[in-house]
């Protein structure tokens, strides 16, 4: 925003109360609710699940075949 405009022409209101018999109460619930609505789209980027916490770790890997299939089954990956 430029200097010109914050000081010459006020911003136009983001709400406008229709109902003259609205309670502060109720106008802070709205508020509150159309506060929250704005924000959904706005979220940082996705969560990604950590490598060692994945299931897929504690799932034994495929079994060697062939002469020594079995001492090769019990060392580590």
């Amino acid at each position: 925003m430029t200097d010109a405009t914050r000081a010459g022409t006020p911003d136009a209101p983001l709400l406008r109360i229709v109902n003259r018999d609205a309670t502060p109460e109720e106008i802070a619930a709205l508020v509150a609710v159309l506060s929250t609505l704005g924000t959904e789209g706005r979220s940082s980027a996705p969560r990604r699940t950590p490598e060692w916490s994945k299931p897929a770790r504690r799932l034994r890997g495929p079994v060697a075949h062939g002469p020594g299939g079995w001492r090769a089954s019990g060392l580590p990956r």
